[in-house]
C-alpha cells in the first residue's frame, strides 16, 4: 500500500515566507516527497478480479468534493464501476479537512490510487479564503485519483508540467506542484485496460494543452505498451488561451467567427488531431456538442456552454457516451462546476 508523506504545518509556513524566485519551486517539488508518489488503497476484496463487461466508466472534476456523501450517491447512480476523478481535497479547511478520495472510495466499495497535483499553501481561491478566514489546512493536498472495485495490477503518476506558475500567487493561490495524470492498469473481461485520470492546466493555451495530452500518451506507451487504454478527465478545452478569454473584445470577435467554438472546440484545439494521430478515438466516446460546465456550484444552476471534459480511447469498443448532471440526487443542488461524463467500454 503506497503512501504520500505529509508536509508539516511549520514547513508550509516556512515555504510561504520564501522568496518566489525561479529556483525555489523546482527545489521544493523535488524535496517535499509527493512529486511522483501515489497513495494506493486496495478495494475491500483486495484481489485483481476482472471487471465484468460491458464496463461503465465515469470521469468527473469534483471541485474539492466538499460533500462526499452526495457525490458518492451521484456517482453510484451512474452505474459505473471505474471512476476517473480530479480536484479532490485531502486535509483542506474548505472541505472540512476530509480525505475526499478515501471517503468516496469507502462509500463506493472501491480501492483507489490518489496523486497530488498541489500542496496548497493557503486556503484556496478568494471566496474560500474569505469563507475560512483564520483557519489552517490540516494537510493541504489537492489531487486526482482512479477508483475501482478491482485491485490495480500497476499504477503510476505522471506530472504533466513543472512550471511553478501557481507558486508566486499571481494566479490567485499559492501552490507547489503542477497538473498530473494518474495511471492504473485493471483487468477487464479477459483482457486488461490502462486507465488515465487527467487534469490539464486551466491557465494555458491550446498548444500547451496538446503538449500535456501528448505527455499522457507518451506515458501510456511506456506504462502499458500496445494495451487497450482509456484517458478521461478535465481537459480544459476553452478553445482559446486564458488571456484571450479575459479580453472581452477578442472573445466577442472569436465567437462571432465561430459561435459554437466553446461547445465544440475541435477545430481550435490541436489535441483532438493529436489524439487521432496517436491512435486514440474521441468522436464516438463523447456527447460532442454537449457542455460539461455548470455556471455555479451549490445550487440548481444551469448548464453552461463549455465542453471541457473528454474521453479518448484506444483498442476499445465504446458506446453510450453521456453527460450526467452532477447534482445531489436528494435535493438537486450542484456538486461541482463540472458535470460528469460517462462511457461504456468493451475490450476488442
Amino acid at each position: 500500500m503506497g503512501s504520500i508523506p505529509e508536509v508539516s504545518l511549520a514547513r508550509r509556513r516556512e515555504i510561504l515566507a520564501l522568496e518566489t524566485g525561479d529556483e525555489a519551486h523546482p527545489r521544493l517539488l523535488a524535496q517535499l516527497g509527493f512529486d511522483a508518489a501515489l497513495e494506493i488503497s486496495p478495494p475491500p476484496r483486495g484481489e485483481p478480479e476482472p471487471l465484468a463487461e460491458p464496463l461503465r466508466v465515469v470521469a468527473w472534476n469534483a471541485q474539492r468534493a466538499r460533500d462526499p456523501g452526495a457525490s458518492a450517491a451521484m456517482l453510484a447512480a451512474t452505474g459505473a464501476r471505474v471512476f476517473l476523478l480530479s480536484e479532490l481535497d485531502h486535509g483542506m479547511a474548505r472541505s472540512g479537512q476530509r480525505h475526499a478520495t478515501r471517503e468516496l472510495a469507502a462509500r463506493l466499495g472501491c480501492g483507489y490510487a490518489f496523486g497530488i497535483e498541489f500542496l496548497e499553501l493557503g486556503l484556496g481561491d478568494v471566496r474560500e479564503r474569505e469563507a475560512h478566514a483564520g483557519a489552517e489546512n490540516a494537510v493541504g493536498y489537492h489531487g486526482g485519483a482512479i477508483l475501482s472495485p478491482s485491485a490495480f495490477t500497476q499504477t503510476a503518476l505522471v506530472r504533466l508540467e513543472r512550471s511553478g506558475r501557481w507558486f508566486d500567487g499571481a494566479l490567485g493561490e499559492r501552490r507547489v506542484g503542477g497538473r498530473i495524470a494518474v495511471l492504473g492498469r485493471l483487468p477487464v473481461g479477459s483482457g486488461e485496460v490502462a486507465f488515465a485520470s487527467v487534469h490539464l492546466e486551466s491557465h494555458s493555451d491550446p498548444g500547451e494543452r496538446a503538449a500535456q495530452l501528448a505527455a499522457v500518451f507518451d506515458s501510456l506507451d511506456a506504462f502499458a505498451p500496445g494495451a487497450a487504454a482509456l484517458v478521461g478527465g478535465d481537459v480544459n478545452t476553452h478553445s482559446l488561451g486564458r488571456a484571450e478569454l479575459a479580453d472581452r473584445a477578442l472573445l466577442a470577435r472569436a465567437l462571432e467567427a465561430d459561435p459554437r467554438r466553446l461547445a465544440e472546440p475541435i477545430l481550435h484545439e490541436p489535441l483532438f488531431a493529436l489524439a487521432e494521430a496517436r491512435g486514440f478515438e474521441w468522436r464516438g466516446c463523447n456527447a460532442v456538442g454537449s457542455s460539461t460546465e455548470r455556471r455555479t456550484r451549490g445550487e440548481a444552476s444551469r448548464r453552461g456552454v463549455l465542453a471541457l471534459d473528454w474521453f479518448f480511447t484506444r483498442g476499445l469498443e465504446v458506446s453510450e457516451p453521456e453527460v450526467i448532471d452532477a447534482v445531489d440526487p436528494r435535493i438537486g443542488t450542484a456538486l461541482s462546476d463540472h458535470e460528469a461524463i460517462a462511457l461504456t467500454i468493451r475490450c476488442r
